[in-house]
C-alpha cells in the first residue's frame, strides 16, 4: 500500500523536527534500498541480538524475522513519537511499550496495490494475490486508516498532518 514510501516521505518532511524518531527495523534479509529502509541481520545475529535485549519489538512474518530496536524505549518515555512499520499481527505487543499507541492502517484499492507490489518485483504473483487478499482485512478497530490510492504527496500530507497532531496532543487527551 506504500507504507515505507509514505514513512519515507513524513521522515523527510519531519526531519527538523526532534518531536519524531523513525525506527529503523531489523529484517533478516538484505535490504532493498530504493524501497525500504531496514538493517539487516542473519537469522543467527538477529536471534543473538533478541536474546540480549537488542529489540523493543520483534516479529515473524513472510518467513522472516522483523525487530524494532530496544533505543526506541527512551525515545517513547521521553514523550516522542515513534513511527515505525510493523505487522498487524503484532499491533497487540506494540501496546505493552511505554506511552500510547496509534494504529495508521495505509490501505490502497487492490489493482494500485497490485500494480505496486508487482513493480517492487520482490514476490511471486502467488505472493502478490495473497497479500492483496490479506490487505482486504477490516480495519482494526480504533486505528486511524489513511487510503493510499492517488499521489504519494497527498497521502504524505494526510500522514504528516496526523502525526503533528499527535505531537500537539497530551497523552490522557488522546481519542482516535
Amino acid at each position: 500500500a506504500g507504507k515505507d514510501t509514505l514513512i519515507s516521505a513524513a521522515k523527510a518532511a519531519l526531519a527538523a523536527d526532534e518531536r519524531f524518531v523513525f525506527a529503523r527495523r531489523i529484517v533478516t534479509r538484505t535490504a532493498y534500498t530504493a524501497a525500504e529502509d531496514h538493517a539487516s541481520l542473519t537469522r543467527e545475529e538477529f536471534d543473538a541480538h533478541a536474546e540480549i535485549g537488542g529489540f523493543a519489538l520483534t516479529w515473524q512474518a513472510h518467513n522472516l524475522s522483523y525487530g524494532l530496536p530496544a533505543t526506541i524505549i527512551g525515545d517513547l518515555r521521553a514523550g516522542r513519537i515513534v513511527v515505525a512499520n510493523v505487522s498487524r499481527g503484532v499491533t497487540a505487543a506494540a501496546k505493552r511499550l511505554p506511552g500510547s499507541q496509534i494504529i495508521v492502517y495505509v490501505t490502497a484499492h487492490p489493482d494500485i496495490l497490485t500494480r505496486r507490489l508487482m513493480a517492487r518485483g520482490r514476490e511471486s504473483a502467488q505472493d502478490i494475490a495473497d497479500r492483496v487478499m490479506r490487505a482486504q482485512a477490516d480495519i482494526p478497530v480504533g486505528a486511524v486508516e489513511i487510503r493510499n490510492n492517488g499521489t504519494i504527496e497527498a497521502a504524505t500530507g494526510t500522514f504528516v498532518a496526523l502525526l503533528r497532531h499527535l505531537a500537539d496532543v497530551k497523552p490522557d487527551q488522546m481519542r482516535l
